[in-house]
Formats: C-alpha cells, sequence, structure tokens
C-alpha cells in the first residue's frame, strides 16, 4: 500500500476505513475487521462518533501487531482546551485499548482549540502520539493555528471530492507541509457520484467502478482517502486501487468537476457553529 511520510516522521497509510456514523457496535466491529483481514492498515475514528470501543475490539480480534497499524481519533468541540482534550484523549486509549495513537486531530475549529493544540503539542512531545493534525480548518483557521504555535499540524482531514476539490486549501497546505486528507472522498452519494458518466466513462477504460476512480484520483492527487462502508464487497472494492494508474488527461476530466464548493458541512455558517455546539440556531 502507499504511504506518505507525515510532517512529524510518522508513516501513514494513503488509503484507510472511515466508520463516521456507524454507531451500532457489532456492525462496526465486523467492518472493521473484514478490513484489516482485507489488508487495510489504517483506521480512522472519533471521539463524538461513539464507536472507538468496537473500533478497538476488532483491532484485538484481528491479531495484528499494533505498531503495524495506523489508528486516528479526533477530539469533539465540546472537549477543546487544555485540560478537557487531556482527559477526552485518555478515555480515547482506553476505549480503542492503546498505549498511543498515530494520529489524534481537532475535530472542529470551534471552541478552544488553541488549548486543544497546546495539549496535542504536549502529547506528541511526550511520545502518546505519533502525529497531529487538524479537521475542517480552512485557510484562515488553518494559517492562525500554524502562525500562533510551535508545530504545524501534520494533517488537515477536509470534505474532499471530486466536486469540492479544496484547490485553494490544498496550496495553502503544501506551503506549510500539512497532508490532505479527504472525509467523504464519494461526497456522501450525493450528485450521482457512483453513475457519473464521467466517472464511469474513465472507470471503463480501466475496468474499474467510479468509486474506485475517485479513490485512485485522490491517491495520485496525493490526498489521503478514508471510504466508509460496512459491506464486505465494498470494503474490498474500495481498497482494489493499487493495481492501475489514471492518466493525465483522465485526472485533467476529473479535476474540470471541481464545483468550488462544499455539499456536506459549511463550515463557517452561523448556523452550523450554533449546531455543532449544541445549541438552536434561530434567526
Amino acid at each position: 500500500m502507499d504511504t506518505v511520510t507525515l510532517n512529524s516522521g510518522a508513516v501513514m497509510p494513503m488509503l484507510g476505513l472511515g466508520v463516521f456514523q456507524v454507531t451500532e457496535e457489532a456492525v462496526c466491529r465486523e467492518a472493521v475487521l473484514h478490513a484489516l483481514r482485507t489488508g487495510y492498515r489504517m483506521i480512522d475514528t472519533a471521539a463524538c462518533y461513539g464507536n472507538e470501543r468496537a473500533v478497538g475490539e476488532a483491532v484485538r480480534e484481528s491479531g495484528i501487531p499494533r505498531e503495524e497499524l495506523f489508528l486516528v481519533s479526533k477530539v469533539w468541540i465540546q472537549d477543546a482546551g487544555y485540560e478537557r482534550t487531556m482527559a477526552s484523549f485518555r478515555k480515547t486509549l482506553a476505549n480503542l485499548g492503546t498505549e498511543y495513537l498515530d494520529l489524534y486531530l481537532i475535530h472542529m475549529p470551534y471552541g478552544d482549540y488553541h488549548g486543544s493544540w497546546r495539549a496535542m503539542e504536549d502529547l506528541l512531545s511526550d511520545g502518546k502520539v505519533r502525529a497531529i493534525g487538524v479537521c475542517n480548518f480552512l485557510e484562515d483557521r488553518l494559517a492562525d493555528l500554524i502562525l500562533s504555535h510551535r508545530t504545524a499540524p501534520a494533517v488537515d482531514q477536509m470534505e474532499i471530492h471530486p466536486f469540492c476539490q479544496r484547490k485553494e486549501l490544498r496550496r495553502l497546505m503544501a506551503e506549510y507541509g500539512v497532508q490532505p486528507m479527504a472525509w467523504a472522498p464519494f461526497a456522501e452519494g450525493q450528485r450521482g457520484i457512483f453513475t457519473d458518466p464521467v466517472l464511469a466513462a474513465i472507470g471503463a477504460k480501466y475496468g474499474k467502478t467510479p468509486a474506485q476512480v475517485v479513490l485512485r484520483w485522490l491517491r495520485q492527487s496525493g490526498i489521503i482517502a478514508i471510504p466508509k462502508s460496512v459491506h464486505p464487497e465494498r470494503i474490498e472494492e474500495n481498497f482494489a486501487v493499487e493495481d492501475f494508474s489514471l492518466s493525465g488527461e483522465d485526472m485533467a476530466r476529473i479535476e474540470a468537476m471541481d464545483a468550488g464548493k462544499w455539499l456536506i458541512l459549511d463550515i463557517p455558517s452561523l448556523s452550523e457553529v450554533y449546531r455543532l455546539h449544541g445549541i438552536r440556531f434561530e434567526q
């Protein structure tokens, strides 16, 4: 499997399994276990997903040595700040049944994320995490975080897919050595992505599905992806993207699909800020 070396020196797989919204413990455990048996070595979870314990159970059941795995989790808004982040981190380790994380992320650019970042820098220095990063930080928040602290994020995990490619943000990431990572690489099925005529036509050339074309485009663009699925056949399909490469022409056709706008999460929206803080928003 292709890997990338992060700015902390940690080596990270370019493909992993995401478990967002996989809330039923047995379903999550079986999906993670099947992914690990298929060959995945990275699992992306979060404190607010409520499934860290199931992920940990699957990891132990797999029998794969811990050092061969790359485990990612995140601290949620309500645990922002130095002390709360430290407490949340300890709970995450207990849930996963591990002594360290490979990557720890601030989940949202809200609340006292500067306090969270100081905690994460200390966790990195103490060897409790191998890399630290952020999620959903747009250009202004990412630059502010970098300029305010001693450590730049290793990763910024964002909504990235053919319809929302974050080109300006990725340019800023490249300037500071921040690795882009795509959540919802299939746009959560929006805009008919699985039957899109451009992606389908490209896939037909290689004997691949539109989903596999998207994952290959991300790979060749240097973007880590964490597609979610609980279906064994889809988990296997998403993993089978190592045996072909897209031509320059095909890459350009996918790049031309960019609408330059989010489809799933409007991060700067006032209503989203209220919603994610758990407060009812009334205009």
